[in-house]
């Protein structure tokens, strides 16, 4: 990979949940496949964050197949492994050497003030006694994942430039006591539109299983579909919708763009029915996942073919992260 013609290089990373769902596509995955045009971008699963939230060996055991299912939908949706660098962030041990050598310079006042991190215990419901430093040093260990490859970009959303301006404060004073070493990453903002989940109430997510998995079959997302709350105050068929309260009608903006108008107006005309309206929002979803569903069984298919690509992206992965620490050690005099 080169950065000829590219305007920069991209890190970004997922945990490993499992299966990606609609939000996940909308909200991230749909800009990283559309990122690789213009970036010579770095995907990565970040399997050391996820063990901030999974305290016991079940747990944990999780983390590798989850790896697998969320990976096949990476290359399912677009992300391609000749374009962008994909791996696993355990795997390029590199980047536990670098987040412990960063932590020495971070003061714990920095880390403190993060407004994620304050919402986190709240959350939580625990002090900052009783947390563990993973959850104190995450943006410490964000730092190490995107500077260890000199990526200059990252993609954020407005709620995460807090973290992405404690990895320039962090990068400016290893620059300044050591002398230059690390770009500065900037950040590449992006809108993450927020996905309600089938619930109406909340944010699309697994763990409130209000969710649409993008390798659920038609017959499934059609099931789901018809149990999603729309207008609680339509009760009857001559009741005028209201769209701009209904997460179907959201839905629509996505999976029916062509028909939003069409859609609203006989929604507020009363002349469509709420079944007939998650009828069309079912087909337009199956519609537009048709493709990915069938390279994501195509991929499937492939015994070994995950692995092999994350072996691949890793290796390159370790390329600039070897040079990177070697770098970094020569700095400090250790080298």
């Amino acid at each position: 990979m080169t950065t000829n013609a590219k305007k920069g290089r991209i890190f970004s990373g997922m945990r490993p949940s499992g299966r990606l769902h609609l939000g996940n596509h909308i909200g991230a995955l749909q800009n990283w496949v559309n990122l690789q045009q213009e970036y010579e971008c770095i995907y990565c699963a970040v399997d050391i964050h996820a063990l901030t939230d999974s305290a016991s060996k079940d747990a944990t055991s999780q983390i590798k197949p989850n790896i697998y299912e969320m990976v096949l939908d990476w290359l399912a949706a677009g992300v391609d492994p000749e374009k962008s660098i994909i791996f696993v962030q355990s795997h390029v041990r590199e980047v536990v050497i670098l987040h412990g050598i960063l932590s020495m310079f971070t003061p714990m006042g920095w880390l403190m003030r993060v407004p994620t991190f304050k919402e986190k215990l709240r959350q939580l419901d625990a002090t900052e006694h009783t947390v563990s430093y993973g959850l104190v040093g995450y943006p410490v260990l964000m730092t190490a994942d995107i500077i260890l490859y000199k990526a200059d970009t990252v993609p954020v959303g407005e709620d995460q430039l807090p973290h992405l301006e404690l990895a320039r404060e962090i990068v400016r004073r290893f620059n300044h006591l050591f002398g230059p070493t690390f770009p500065e990453p900037k950040a590449k903002l992006t809108t993450y539109p927020l996905v309600v989940g089938l619930d109406g109430q909340s944010k699309m997510s697994k763990s409130l299983d209000n969710h649409i998995e993008l390798a659920a079959s038609p017959e499934d997302t059609t099931k789901k579909v018809m149990k999603a709350v729309t207008d609680p105050n339509r009760k009857f068929l001559s009741d005028p919708g209201r769209p701009e309260v209904c997460n179907v009608f959201a839905l629509h903006k996505y999976f029916n763009p062509d028909k939003v108008d069409q859609i609203h107006q006989q929604c507020t005309s009363a002349s469509i029915g709420c079944v007939q309206d998650k009828q069309l929002l079912a087909k337009g979803i199956n519609d537009k996942l048709n493709d990915l569903r069938e390279r994501r069984q195509e991929l499937a298919s492939k015994k070994g073919l995950v692995e092999e690509i994350l072996m691949d992206g890793a290796a390159k992965a370790q390329t600039i992260a070897r040079e990177t620490l070697g770098q970094v050690m020569e700095r400090l005099g250790l080298a």
